[in-house]
């Protein structure tokens, strides 16, 4: 059952504290609280509850609210409880009315948040926001429409290195699991059927303890681990009552097949790679994606497209299976006409955007696309005009860089935590709704401490005779 808060019992200044006094409504979160449109989205978020039935929920401020703490100040969920619990401002930016000493909810209750607040909601959460404070800006008032860089970029997740031989052991080990459960719900008649466990762990810790597997070796181990797979494969059919496994080891029986058909179509065609491959048991919806980077030539997470405009950052894409992002810029082109009302000036984006599709694609809406004209150069040579010009895209396009870099480096997209594919997408849209409220908090904050410099400079100011 949800009940919607009374927008009107939520005051700053009538905020108790148990050792009296008043917060300062000039604190961060306080100041953060107010760029932050709850009321704009409570309806969706309440139409998930029932109105009548069932224990009251929490409101759509603490659920945002929270993951905006945690993301903001790097923590885990069970650490974000107790700052919350602790601190009166953060009770306050989540709506409460009083400091309670107590614990607002669980810890566990974050990953609620994280699979009710869905992509679309943050997304539109992110794009109300940037509007309400660029409603005045030029990109949107001026009639060039502005300048729009895209790039893209994967969110690694919390998976370890990939290996064929630990891939096909987890398997077999959830395959003997699901062999156990099922003999514990049958009328167990007869011997319970092998698995060589004990064999097969063998087979395994050989080659892991192994500092240097060859060739031969590492398919002879592969092969061995097929074997045991496709023994327990079998063995679960003979089973009649598959139906009683529950919805988790329907799942896990689903991945282990899976998992032994890809793994056996590459080791028969001595394939190293295959369509749509499962790289991690726990998270099969995870691909490789290949980057080309020094040092990491492949990272396994989602892969997301964005745009940045004016300094604001938007994820226009967020997928899990590797795409080419030159495919993307129609798409970034009409999320930007349909955030701002018109097409940008000019876009700017690396060398595998300037497809021939693309280029048309730009000319047709008037739009100049950063790079050099397709074909050979001319005999005379690039103009110096141009090459200054191009250069300048080239220095203009390095924020959206930048912001990759803060969103890694100061928040959580260096590595995703979250283990299912709506709390990641849910964790990397949190991500950009923090940086751009950090872009538009930190010009007020500067602001305030200008003003407060300067009223004390005029304070102590020595009179003039």
């Amino acid at each position: 059952m949800y009940i919607k808060p009374d927008k009107n019992q939520f005051c700053i200044e009538a905020f108790l504290l148990p050792f009296g006094g008043k917060l300062n409504d000039r604190n961060r979160w306080l100041v953060l609280a107010k760029l932050i449109p709850w009321d704009d989205f409570e309806d969706e978020y309440a139409s998930q509850f029932s109105q009548t039935r069932g224990a009251p929920s929490l409101s759509f401020r603490i659920a945002l609210g929270s993951l905006i703490i945690k993301e903001r100040l790097g923590l885990t969920d069970e650490a974000t409880v107790e700052q919350i619990e602790e601190n009166p401002y953060l009770q306050c930016f989540l709506g409460f009315s009083e400091f309670q000493s107590k614990p607002p909810f669980e810890s566990s209750m974050m990953t609620h948040f994280r699979k009710r607040l869905s992509s679309s909601i943050l997304e539109e959460i992110n794009d109300t926001i940037v509007k309400k404070h660029t409603k005045k800006q030029k990109v949107n008032d001026s009639s060039d429409g502005g300048t729009l860089v895209i790039d893209a970029t994967c969110t690694p997740a919390d998976v370890r290195y990939p290996t064929d031989i630990s891939l096909l052991n987890e398997a077999r080990e959830n395959s003997e699991k699901i062999i156990d459960t099922l003999w514990k719900l049958s009328s167990k008649d007869g011997i319970k059927p092998r698995t060589y466990r004990n064999n097969a762990r063998k087979d395994f810790l050989s080659a892991a303890r192994s500092k240097k597997l060859t060739h031969e070796r590492r398919r002879e181990l592969t092969s061995k681990q097929l074997n045991y797979i496709k023994r327990n494969l079998g063995t679960i059919k003979q089973f009649e009552n598959r139906d009683k496994l529950s919805t988790l080891e329907l799942h896990r029986l689903f991945v282990i097949s899976e998992v032994y058909r890809q793994q056996l179509e590459m080791y028969t065609e001595q394939k190293r790679s295959i369509a749509d491959r499962i790289i991690s048991f726990s998270q099969p919806h995870i691909r490789p994606i290949i980057r080309g980077k020094k040092g990491k030539s492949v990272e396994f997470g989602a892969k997301i497209s964005a745009a940045i405009v004016d300094g604001f950052a938007f994820a226009d894409r967020i997928s899990f299976d590797s795409y080419n992002e030159s495919n993307d810029l129609i798409t970034h082109v009409e999320a930007f006409k349909k955030r701002y009302g018109k097409y940008p000036r000019r876009i700017l984006a690396d060398q595998i955007y300037q497809t021939r599709k693309n280029r048309k694609f730009c000319k047709e809406l008037g739009v100049e696309m950063s790079g050099k004209p397709l074909g050979r150069p001319p005999k005379a040579g690039y103009l110096d005009e141009q090459k200054e010009r191009w250069r300048k895209n080239e220095c203009d396009r390095v924020p959206i860089e930048g912001k990759f870099g803060q969103l890694k480096r100061k928040y959580s997209l260096s590595r995703v935590m979250a283990k299912l594919v709506t709390t990641s997408e849910a964790v990397i849209r949190i991500a950009f709704l923090v940086v751009n409220l950090e872009k538009i908090y930190l010009p007020q904050f500067f602001q305030h401490c200008f003003r407060l410099i300067l009223n004390i400079m005029l304070k102590n100011r020595p009179l003039v005779a």
